[in-house]
């Protein structure tokens, strides 16, 4: 089958550092292409996803205007080049605005609450051509309430480059690892930390101005001291993957809904227990009692950690690869690619 995918203009793919729906668009083209499929790619100029063909966005930035119109005559031209059987998009909506009307089978995947008018004028002007598809059941849900056709296929994580472990010393420190921001929770993580006594490292990146930066200045970094509260910095795959495998547990305990968190994922790919909240598709990923503790006060997480032994890592690292690893992710979208173009 022919399928021609797009990612946002902002960010190669796959990613230099920074960029989670770049790493599942990558790791989703090196998939298919396996299995088989020819797979052409519309991306940044400076992707190097080796996909069977691949176009580049003329325009820059997702919403300003003009690259919008830019982008959509790319894309245009991109479907008359490579002819695909299927339309796979990751990226803007408005960009597939010139296609909606078309028969070609349609996809617009989405990483985050949709806007309700969008996903209603979208349906309307596809005449039943256009599926969408969410991150987890709860942005499918969320995006089902304004109508359209839906399925929740979560987002894959390669489990052979998380590098996985039975068994970790018993003073391993819990670790903290995502974009540091309110939130993600890293102020609990270290209140929680504390109360266990607890080494703590906290990973990822964080803002440079605005509240967030405030967040980091006046919240996070006053209380990170050496062999109690560390913060490591960004970390890339290899890292990421040692951080993760040498953890007790990972603690990200968000105060948002979460729409995917790919991050936790990973974390069970290394065997690693995670300790968060119940919020947006968590629970749909860490199971309470069996991956992890989904908690909901600092009380209730100082006694998850204490609670750590009754994890089997094993049991972490079966769930990722059951259900999250990239062949499962991208059988169900071959199953979705199947059943549009024979619909088609």
């Amino acid at each position: 089958m022919k399928i021609l995918i797009t990612a946002d203009p902002e960010i190669p793919v796959p990613p230099i550092s920074y960029g989670g729906i770049e790493r599942v668009v990558d790791l989703l083209v090196r998939t298919l292409q396996a299995r088989g499929h020819q797979v052409g790619l519309v991306a940044h100029p400076a992707s190097s996803c080796a996909a069977t063909e691949r176009f580049s966005w003329r325009g820059g930035r997702s919403n300003r205007g003009i690259d919008i119109l830019r982008n959509a005559h790319l894309l245009s031209g991109a479907l008359a080049d490579f002819a695909p059987q299927i339309l796979h998009s990751f990226s803007r909506l408005l960009y597939m605005l010139p296609q909606l009307p078309r028969k070609l089978p349609k996809i617009m995947s989405y990483q985050r609450p949709p806007t309700a008018r969008s996903v209603r004028w979208a349906s309307r002007i596809s005449g039943g051509s256009l599926v969408f598809t969410g991150c987890s059941e709860f942005i499918s849900r969320y995006g089902a309430s304004a109508g359209g056709r839906w399925r929740a296929i979560h987002n894959p994580v390669d489990v052979d480059r998380m590098a996985f472990r039975a068994t970790v010393p018993s003073g391993a420190p819990l670790v903290f690892l995502s974009r540091v921001e309110r939130i993600k929770g890293a102020h609990t993580a270290i209140a929680v930390a504390r109360l266990a006594g607890r080494r703590l490292i906290i990973a990822g990146n964080h803002a440079t101005t605005g509240p967030e930066r405030r967040y980091w200045d006046e919240v996070i970094f006053p209380q990170l001291e050496s062999g109690t509260v560390e913060y490591a910095g960004e970390v890339n795959d290899a890292q990421k993957s040692d951080l993760l495998g040498q953890a007790a547990a990972m603690i990200v305990p968000v105060e948002w809904d979460e729409p995917f968190g790919i991050v936790f994922a990973e974390a069970l790919s290394c065997g690693t227990p995670v300790i968060s909240t119940p919020r947006g598709a968590v629970p749909e990923i860490v199971r309470h009692g069996v991956e992890g503790f989904l908690v909901t006060s600092v009380d209730e997480a100082c006694k998850a950690v204490a609670r750590l032994d009754e994890i089997d890592r094993h049991a972490c690292r079966r769930r990722a690869v059951e259900h999250f690893s990239a062949p499962v992710i991208a059988s169900g979208y071959e199953r979705l690619y199947a059943e549009l173009a024979a619909a088609g």
